[in-house]
C-alpha cells in the first residue's frame, strides 16, 4: 500500500488541510493534529460532500486521491453548505448560523464538474459512483466536459453514450425484474383465489403506490424520475416503467407537448417509440401467460389421464373378487 493524498476540513468547512495518510487511522491522527483537536479526542470521518461515515479501511482505499473528508467530534454533525444573504454559511452546533466574509466557490462550481475532476484523477472511481451521479455526466454538456477532463471532445462523447448505455442497462434490469415479480405475483393471487373460492377477492388491485423519495410533478401528474427520464438522451422509453408508458400514450401528443416543452415533430417520435416499446412488452406478458396456461392444460391432462389409469387397474381387481 501507499500514501494517498487527502484533504480534511472541519464541520463549519473554515479549516482545511491537504495530508498524505496510509490507513484511516492516519488519517484521524493527522487530520486532528492539523485541525487542532486533542490527540484524545474521538472522532468521526465522513465524506465532504454527502456525509458518509467511512470506518472501513477497504472503502478508505478504494476512494479516489484528494477526497476530500470531514472530521467531526461527538457533538458535532455533518450538514451541506448553504448560500445565505449572498454570503456563506453552514448549519453549524446547537444551529448556529457561522458567516464568513467570503464566498465557498465550490457552491459556485456545477455538481458535473466535481465528478469530471474525481475521474480525472482517478478514471476507476466511475465504479463507486451511483446512477444519479452517471446522469449528472451524461447530461452535462459534452465540450466543457471534455474540457474538463482533458480529452478530445469525440471521446468524451464515447464515454458520455457508454455511461448512457450502462444506464439503460440498469434499467432494462429492473424492468426485467419488475416483469418477474408481476408474473410471480399474478400465480400467487390466482393460487390465493382457488384456494379461497368462497371469499370474494379483497384488496384494491388499482392502487399504486409511489415509491417513497418520489414526488408527483402536480402540473404534469408524472413523478419526477419519469419526467427526467422522458427528458433523457437516448432512447427513454426503454428506461420507463409499463404504467408510465401507458400513461404517456394515453396522454397524446398534444398534452405532452406541454410536459415536455418540446415541438410537434419531437413529441410525436417518442410517442411513437413509446408505443412500440408498450406493444413489445405487451406481447411478453401475453407470452408468458400463454405457456403458464398451456403449462396448467398439460398438467391438468396428465391429471386426468392418471386418474382413468388408476381407475382402469381398479376394475379388474373387483371382478376378481
Amino acid at each position: 500500500m501507499t500514501d494517498k493524498p487527502c484533504k480534511v476540513c472541519n464541520f463549519t468547512r473554515q479549516k482545511s488541510y491537504g495530508v498524505v495518510a496510509l490507513s484511516i487511522d492516519e488519517l484521524k491522527e493527522k487530520g486532528r493534529q492539523c485541525l487542532g483537536f486533542n490527540s484524545s479526542d474521538s472522532v468521526t470521518v465522513v465524506l465532504e460532500n454527502d456525509g458518509t461515515v467511512v470506518e472501513d479501511q477497504a472503502y478508505f482505499l478504494c476512494l479516489p486521491s484528494n477526497t476530500k473528508f470531514m472530521l467531526l467530534n461527538d457533538k458535532e454533525t455533518w450538514s451541506p453548505p448553504c448560500r445565505i444573504d449572498g454570503g456563506t454559511a453552514w448549519m453549524a452546533r446547537d444551529s448556529v448560523l457561522l458567516e464568513t466574509d467570503t464566498v465557498d466557490s465550490s457552491s459556485t462550481v456545477a455538481p458535473w464538474y466535481e465528478l469530471a475532476q474525481q475521474l480525472k484523477q482517478d478514471l476507476t472511481s466511475i465504479i463507486l459512483m451511483s446512477e444519479a451521479d452517471l446522469q449528472t455526466l451524461v447530461d452535462a454538456p459534452c465540450p466543457e466536459l471534455a474540457s474538463a477532463l482533458g480529452f478530445q471532445e469525440k471521446k468524451a462523447q464515447e464515454l458520455q453514450e457508454t455511461l448512457q448505455r450502462v444506464l439503460d442497462r440498469r434499467e432494462q434490469e429492473r424492468q426485467s425484474k419488475e416483469l418477474l415479480q408481476l408474473y410471480l405475483k399474478t400465480v400467487e393471487q390466482e393460487n390465493r383465489q382457488q384456494e379461497e373460492t368462497s371469499q370474494p377477492s379483497q384488496g384494491g388491485a388499482g392502487d399504486v403506490d409511489v415509491p417513497d423519495g418520489m414526488e408527483v410533478d402536480s402540473a404534469s401528474g408524472f413523478m419526477s424520475r419519469t419526467l427526467m427520464v422522458l427528458k433523457g438522451k437516448t432512447s427513454p422509453e426503454t428506461r420507463l416503467s409499463t404504467g408510465d408508458l401507458q400513461m404517456v400514450v394515453a396522454r397524446g401528443v398534444e398534452a405532452m407537448e406541454q410536459v415536455l416543452g418540446w415541438d410537434r415533430a419531437r413529441t410525436s417520435a417518442l410517442l411513437q417509440a413509446c408505443k412500440a416499446e408498450l406493444t413489445a412488452r405487451l406481447q411478453q406478458i401475453q407470452a408468458v401467460q400463454s405457456i403458464r396456461s398451456n403449462t396448467q392444460l398439460r398438467g391438468s391432462q396428465q391429471s386426468s389421464e392418471k386418474r382413468k389409469e388408476e381407475e382402469g387397474a381398479e376394475k379388474p381387481a373387483q371382478g376378481g373378487k
